[in-house]
């Protein structure tokens, strides 16, 4: 596969206060290529506690390519491709939630924690279009 049919992909995490932050920084990277810069940015919760915003926005095509090889290797490959029609809205976007716990350990699995957004090319720009390069592209790696 040459080209990818994806613009973009989108990954982010939250490390709560409870949580060491470059543990869940490690966890995002489970998806990310080597090197792979990770933006950082600090809030405050509802009762004064910190939060930082971990994300990621993938866009060259090889990078993609390799987000979308880690997500392919998920033992549930077969439930993100039965559920494309849900996971993916009306203006080509591609949702999933990945578990943040397991990602520490190298584990691609749907879960909680990491949301994964993936902007799908389509042309016509149509959900139908947009599910199927979906379903090509993840079946092929």
């Amino acid at each position: 596969m040459s080209g990818v049919p994806f613009h973009y992909v989108d990954l982010q995490a939250f490390a709560y206060a409870t949580e060491d932050d470059r543990r869940v920084e490690d966890a995002l990277r489970t998806y990310l290529p080597e090197e792979f810069p990770v933006e950082r940015a600090e809030s405050v919760g509802h009762h004064g506690d910190r939060i930082v915003v971990l994300s990621a926005r993938v866009e060259n095509a090889d990078d993609v390519r390799h987000v979308l090889s880690r997500l392919a290797t998920s033992d549930d490959l077969d439930e993100i491709l039965d559920e494309l029609d849900r996971r993916v809205t009306e203006d080509c976007e591609l949702y999933l939630y990945l578990d943040k716990q397991g990602a520490l350990a190298g584990d691609v699995a749907l879960g909680r924690g990491i949301s994964f957004r993936a902007k799908v090319e389509a042309y016509p720009a149509k959900k139908d279009a947009a599910v199927e390069n979906a379903r090509e592209t993840l079946s092929e790696l």
